[in-house]
Order: C-alpha cells, then structure tokens, then sequence
C-alpha cells in the first residue's frame, strides 16, 4: 500500500481469489493476480520476473516461501526480500537466495520493548548491533543548558546530529553553544549503551 500510493508499479499476488479482489477493489496495488508461486510458469506467465524487487510475505508456509524465493532467483528477479518466521527459515531463504531477509514479528517485539522502556526516544535506526541513530525527546535535566555544557560525548558517547524546538523545521549540526529545551527533538548517534543512559 505505502508503495502504491508513493507512485510505484506494485503488482499483487495470492492464491486467495478473495484476497486478490480485496486488494482491487481497495486499490491497494497497481495491479493483483490470482496465482501459485510455486510454479515457475505461473510466475513467467505474469511477468513477475521482469520486475526490479519481489517481496515474498509469505511467513507460515514455509515450504511455499523458500520454492516461492528459489523460482524468483531462478528466473532473474535481482532483488528479493522475503520475509521469515523464524531463525531456520530465515537460513532456509538465505541459501536458496533471498537478498534481504526480515523477520516483522521479532523485529516489532524489540521496537515494542524499546518503546516501553524507554519511551523518550520516538525513532530508532539502528548501524550495527552496538551503535544508533535515535531521535528522542530532551530530558527535562538538559533544559536550558548548551550541547557544549552537557559533554555528551564525554558522558554518553553521543554526538548531536540535529534539533528542533517547538515543532519547527530540524537544525542540522547545531553549534556546541545552542541551547536545549525540554520537550524539544534531538537526533543523536551514538552507542546504545550510551544512548540508554540518557535520562528519561
């Protein structure tokens, strides 16, 4: 739907007659087809190998997401990103030669625990395994006081990217004498370590 409604040429696809007229009549893609995946003809016939990237959404029949993933590989499909249920699976997809493997449900419980925890930090994007990008609310204790006086790289490690008062437009690289505001934006990369030893 997202990719849709941005412009681009989405074409869906489901054993499910009922799906496929759901999602055209709720425009939800370009285009939808009735068909079985696991059949290379099928896909052939649709042109499915002619297109750029193939997601594969199909989690828990695992069976007919790896045939699914292999016919795309094999017919040409140069990037596919399917999606895994669990840790074998997503090693099933990598060997038949899936290019991006995700894994929604497990991905949202870590987003879901990061935002109980910490619910300062709006969004998240994560570098590697030890390292973020976040944007989160200033602490109260930071009111008033300057990037420079708060030594956030010396006490967090952290580096303020941007920041934004009252709603208004980022500013990007502020000077160490600006001034922070509770309730205001910032964007810090950082450690996680550091970045969970901020204040709430």
């Amino acid at each position: 739907m997202t990719l849709h409604k941005s412009g681009y040429e989405v074409l869906g696809i489901d054993s499910d007659e009922k799906l496929v007229n759901q999602i055209l009549q709720d425009e939800l893609a370009s285009h939808a087809l009735t068909l079985d995946s696991t059949e290379p003809g099928a896909l052939k016939e649709a042109g499915i190998f002619e297109f750029d990237t193939v997601i594969v959404g199909i989690g828990n029949y695992i069976q007919e997401s790896i045939i699914t993933t292999l016919n795309l590989k094999e017919g040409g499909v140069p990037h596919v990103v399917a999606k895994a249920s669990s840790e074998i699976h997503g090693k099933l997809l990598t060997r038949v030669g899936a290019d991006h493997v995700i894994f929604p449900e497990h991905e949202m419980g870590c987003e879901l625990a990061r935002s109980l925890t910490r619910p300062g930090i709006l969004e998240r994007f994560d570098l590697d395994p030890d390292h973020s990008i976040v944007e989160v609310v200033v602490p109260k204790e930071f009111d008033g006081k300057t990037i420079l006086e708060l030594e956030l790289r010396t006490r967090f490690g952290l580096t303020v990217l941007a920041m934004c008062k009252n709603g208004g437009h980022f500013e990007v690289n502020p000077s160490p004498s600006a001034r922070l505001e509770k309730d205001a934006l910032m964007v810090v990369v950082g450690t996680n370590k550091g970045i969970n030893q901020l204040p709430v």
